[in-house]
């Protein structure tokens, strides 16, 4: 009975009626599909899907390849849905339907706020992963006050009516030669500019691309425009940096899209015209002239953190971008410059002041930001060359007693007897575990004070000189009651190598806490403590969280999933949806990438022991904030692995960063996590999504462990470095 009903669907579709051939060609270009893509899925040549798109004498397909065809254009229709045009009162209805072009409202294509939102209605339930689209080409009528369809569902779209189609466009060119803006929500605009300079005016003036700002004083988000091959060779620029370009980060500045650029008076940073140029006028008042480019094809998006998003068809790339956008802001450059940048937007360095006695205003500090102006390290806080130690000896290296070192944990140990009857080895993971640590932690906002042996305060940010090395791991207290553990099988809490510290060191506050936290008193000797603090990372920490939250639920994965079932979530997530997978990866990078910026490095710039660097100049260059985020995210693993190690005997063989490695009977976190009816160990670790919890790294045969290890001859091997797929592809000794 299926095959006759099978044949039946064929037999109809093989006569049913298909869109003309504009509607044709909106739906194929609305999902960034080329000819030669719908060619090679039909199996026939690009000639023939051109004919069949052909607005002047169009071809009708036949037999099995116009089923296929009928069936690819209803699918099609369903996820970019045309614009239906609101029927005018006061004119009799149009012969012929118009689109819309940015910048331009033709009368026969108004639609009112009723139509609006009953598309973005009907798009809701899948406005996350495919939102409707609606096309605009190129149209010479104008009308004042007549308002252009929003698109429906576009994430970070609409709310700001000079930002309606969203905070970025990518642009390619079709096979007609058309430049085309795909913006978020499947939205697909006609670029009528023939150069770079006419692009950025028309991006300012007519596209209404950008996103409003994050927090009342600060600035509105430039908008920004992904460049693809297609779109670099229309505008005169290559499609790839030769290697001295690449070393140089940018093209010559002889290079005549550049001086179309100046004779155009746009100006470029410093940083010229690179994979992420911005392209500007100096603001006039409170009015920002400024573009931002972003090209894939010069390595802007770093596949470590984007995947193959670099590679995504127009389309699928706005949509990528613009969820990101939508929920973390819009990209200013890598993951990390965007994660510093994410700071800077909520906590803005100024703000308005209250009127003067002339009612004029003017610009303050703003409380609880970082400010301005720089402000210098604590020398232990200063990394190695930096002005501040100028006076040191040329080859003087400074040691634990001169020098702070708070890191992430790089540990492992040989296993037991006991452990070695075990079978596998299972790793856990703990989801943005450095957004954790930033959630609540007091920081710095002004200049170090320095002070002689002062008395702890662990509500005082800074930096503390203390002997730890009197604190006995086989013996801590856990909560209110002290507990004996096996200390040889634990890492110390106050090194990131987990070694015993063995006399006075630096050390950030939530460490020296922590030794107080274990049950043992703690004398500092000095310390540079910052008395002007606060919570600055609470809303860069929040507005992170919530944007991974929100696209983990999207993908399956939401809060509150039982254990078993948050597992199998896990397994399959990024197949749901592959494009929001990469989102994922993206946020997670800002995190951490956005963290490490806080104490940037020299980028060669002819840089010398002793001078200052370019990164100096900014008030985010704070290392001692990134000292404390890494300290308590270092803490914070520790203190659950004691809970662990009180409540089950189990201790971890390896630790790498935030991952942490278990030799376990069974394949799974549930084989040795003691979970009961449902229930978690308290304090211990959790499975979950939500920043903090742990998920399912991977798991190894124990003996995959051994022979690893015995092969390189290195005992201490750390095996959560390749617990996840067991490929070895570099060991800890350099071999």
């Amino acid at each position: 009975m299926s095959e006759l009903f099978d044949a039946v669907d064929a037999l109809i579709a093989s006569r049913s009626a298909l869109p003309p051939a504009e509607e044709r060609k909106r739906l194929r270009a609305a999902h960034g599909l080329t000819l030669d893509d719908v060619a090679g899925a039909l199996k026939v040549r690009r000639a023939t899907v051109s004919a069949w798109e052909s607005v002047k004498k169009p071809t009708e397909p036949r037999g099995p390849e116009r089923e296929a065809y009928a069936r690819l254009l209803k699918q099609l229709a369903e996820i970019y849905p045309a614009p239906v045009p609101a029927t005018r009162t006061d004119a009799p209805a149009p012969a012929k339907a118009e689109t819309l072009s940015a910048g331009a409202a033709p009368e026969a294509a108004v639609v009112t706020a009723t139509e609006d939102k009953q598309t973005s209605a009907a798009a809701a339930p899948d406005a996350a992963s495919r939102p409707a689209s609606a096309t605009r080409s190129t149209s010479t009528s104008r009308r004042p006050g007549a308002r252009k369809a929003a698109p429906a569902g576009t994430p970070g779209g609409g709310a700001d009516p000079r930002f309606e189609n969203g905070p970025l466009a990518v642009l390619d060119v079709d096979d007609d030669g058309k430049v085309l803006a795909y913006c978020t929500g499947g939205l697909v605009l006609d670029v009528p500019a023939k150069s770079l300079p006419s692009l950025v005016d028309w991006t300012l003036n007519e596209a209404k691309l950008g996103q409003p700002r994050l927090a009342g004083p600060g600035k509105d988000a430039d908008p920004l425009l992904v460049l693809t091959e297609a779109a670099l060779e229309r505008y005169g620029l290559p499609d790839t940096l030769t290697q001295e370009e690449r070393i140089a980060g940018r093209i010559p500045e002889g290079h005549k899209v550049i001086k179309q650029l100046a004779r155009a008076e746009w100006k470029l940073t410093k940083r010229g015209f690179g994979p992420w140029a911005r392209i500007y006028r100096p603001a006039t008042g409170s009015e920002r002239a400024c573009v931002q480019l972003c090209i894939p094809s010069w390595h802007a998006l770093d596949a470590r953190h984007w995947g193959e998003a670099g590679r995504l068809p127009p389309a699928e790339l706005a949509r990528v971008l613009g969820v990101y956008a939508s929920r973390v802001m819009t990209p200013r450059g890598s993951t990390a410059v965007t994660g510093l940048e994410l700071m800077t937007a909520l906590h803005p360095p100024t703000r308005a002041s209250e009127p003067d006695a002339d009612g004029k205003r003017h610009s303050e500090h703003n409380p609880g930001s970082l400010g301005k102006d720089p402000v210098d390290p604590a020398p232990c806080e200063a990394p190695d060359g930096h002005p501040v130690l100028k006076d040191l000896p040329r080859f003087h290296v400074r040691g634990p007693a001169e020098k702070l070192f708070e890191e992430a944990y790089d540990w492992a140990r040989p296993m037991t007897d006991e452990e070695c009857t075990l079978r596998h080895l299972v790793g856990i993971d703990v989801n943005m575990a450095f957004a954790a640590g930033a959630n609540g932690l007091p920081v710095g906002l002004g200049e170090a004070t320095h002070v002689r042996a002062p008395a702890f305060d662990p509500k005082l940010p800074g930096s503390w000189l203390v002997d730890l090395s009197h604190v006995d791991l086989s013996r801590v207290k856990a909560g209110k009651e002290w507990v004996d553990l096996d200390g040889s099988l634990l890492p110390s809490p106050f090194t990131p190598k987990g070694e015993h510290p063995e006399g006075p060191a630096w050390y950030a506050t939530p460490t020296v806490a922590y030794a107080v936290e274990l049950g043992y008193e703690v004398r500092p000797l000095e310390a540079w403590v910052r008395h002007e603090n606060g919570r600055y990372l609470d809303g860069w920490y929040n507005r992170l969280r919530d944007a991974y939250l929100a696209t983990m639920a999207d993908l399956g994965v939401t809060a509150d999933l039982a254990p078993s079932d948050f597992l199998a979530a896990m397994n399959a997530y990024k197949a749901r949806d592959p494009e929001l997978a990469i989102v994922t990866t993206a946020i997670k990078a800002t995190v951490k990438g956005g963290l490490g910026k806080l104490r940037e490095r020299p980028r060669g710039e002819g840089w010398r022991p002793g001078e200052p660097w370019r990164a100096l100049s900014r008030p985010t260059w704070r290392p001692d904030i990134r000292a404390a985020v890494i300290s308590r995210t270092r803490i914070n693993l520790h203190r659950k692995i004691v809970k662990h190690a009180a409540f089950t005997g189990q201790y971890p063989v390896a630790i790498l960063s935030d991952c942490v490695v278990y030799a376990a009977k069974g394949t799974s976190p549930l084989d040795f996590l003691p979970y009961r009816d449902g229930k978690p160990l308290p304090g211990g670790f959790k499975l979950g999504i939500n920043p903090g919890l742990v998920k399912h790294e991977g798991t190894q045969d124990l003996l995959w462990g051994e022979e690893v290890r015995e092969r390189f001859n290195t005992p201490e091997l750390n095996l959560a470095r390749y617990i996840k797929d067991g490929t070895v592809t570099d060991v800890d000794n350099g071999e």
